[in-house]
């Protein structure tokens, strides 16, 4: 049995998996484009992805907008596929981001790190300011079955408009995480009790205007196998990043790709992020010295993150990730999911795709 096809809407994605957005600068324009090319999802990561660009400091706003459009555009160039782009509803710039990637007809826009509520608000204004239809797919990621009705029931009152698709993170995930420390590990939050309760609240939504909303399965997904169980429970597809990092397309240093390689299980561990939310990383040098409050103060020019508490925090989080995408993890870390430890090589992204693929199908022919 072959892989099925994720149907977004109008769009088809002849491999259902998306790769999830990884920042800072972790999934660009070089990785989206491979994924998509296998027929996949690739998705560009949006926070602070201006980091690179030399003005940044002193035009933040237009720095990442600037580079979000080129990304966008080269992403275009190399690939027919589908492209999304992951914003983080806790940027300061995260409408201006939204309607960005709209008018530059990305295909989709996940989004989490928060509720999106107002999301269809800047895809209206956008057609309506440009006097021209765009369809870009938005598609919130949630952690919840409540967060999933929430966010429909306030798309339908507020915009009459339902979610286009949800991507359900659960606490094995990479990054930050929608989840309270105590409740990462957690069995009533696993991936596998969550998402037939998701599945369970949108399916009224479905039911009553016709239509499919898919959900899509992520936080801990590794192998075709995996692949397969999740789709027997209900998910239309599955999202999988920290495969993705350890691929030659990976837009980081071949130094953080290195990092994922050289991981064991016991150096997985969960930080307390400036920006409010605890985060799966790669235990380093750089975490042991944040928490025993060896980092130096700094002053915060970015302003990227409303939830950061500028005043306390010991490091800059846009910094930190820069820093480990260049393969400077000696002042940074890497985010990473829970299975980190079982990548053994670096792959290409045609390579990784067909050896899930073999895995699904022997899944699927037992």
């Amino acid at each position: 049995m072959p892989f099925p096809a994720l149907h977004i809407g109008d769009l088809k994605a002849e491999t259902p998996i998306v790769q999830g957005g990884m920042g800072v600068g972790i999934s660009l324009s070089g990785l989206a484009s491979a994924v998509a090319n296998e027929g996949g999802i690739g998705v560009i990561a949006g926070a602070m992805i201006g980091m690179t660009q030399k003005d940044v400091a002193k035009n933040p706003l237009e720095a990442n907008l600037r580079a979000l459009k080129e990304e966008i555009a080269k992403a275009r160039a190399q690939t027919k596929g589908i492209l999304g782009v992951n914003i983080m509803v806790a940027l300061t710039t995260f409408a201006q981001m939204v309607r960005t990637s709209i008018e530059n007809k990305i295909d989709l826009i996940f989004s989490g790190a928060g509720l999106p509520l107002d999301m269809p608000k800047h895809l209206r204004a956008v057609c309506e300011e440009k006097k021209e239809e765009f369809k870009t797919k938005l598609v919130p990621i949630i952690s919840s079955a409540r967060a999933a009705t929430v966010i429909a029931k306030k798309w339908l009152s507020r915009f009459d408009y339902l979610p286009d698709a949800f991507v359900l993170e659960g606490p094995k995930a990479g990054g930050h995480l929608g989840f309270k420390p105590e409740e990462i590990n957690d069995p009533a939050f696993s991936l596998d009790n969550l998402l037939p309760q998701v599945v369970d609240a949108v399916k009224p939504f479905e039911d009553k205007y016709g239509r499919a909303i898919p959900v899509i399965a992520a936080g801990g997904v590794f192998t075709g196998g995996d692949i397969h169980r999740y789709l027997a429970m209900g998910a239309s597809g599955v999202q999988m990043g920290t495969r993705f990092v350890a691929t030659h397309e990976c837009d980081a240093d071949e130094k953080f790709k290195q990092a994922f390689i050289a991981a064991k299980e016991g150096d997985v561990t969960i930080i307390k992020s400036p920006v409010g939310m605890p985060g799966r990383a790669i235990y380093n040098d750089f975490i042991r010295q944040a928490r025993e409050g060896l980092t130096k103060p700094f002053k915060c020019i970015f302003h990227c993150v409303k939830t950061c508490d500028q005043e306390k925090t010991p490091y800059c989080i846009a910094r930190v990730l820069l820093n480990a995408m260049r393969g400077h993890l000696d002042n940074g870390f890497a985010f990473c999911g829970a299975n980190v430890f079982r990548v053994d090589s670096i792959c290409s992204v045609h390579e990784l795709i067909e050896s899930l693929r073999k895995e699904y199908e022997q899944a699927a022919a037992k």
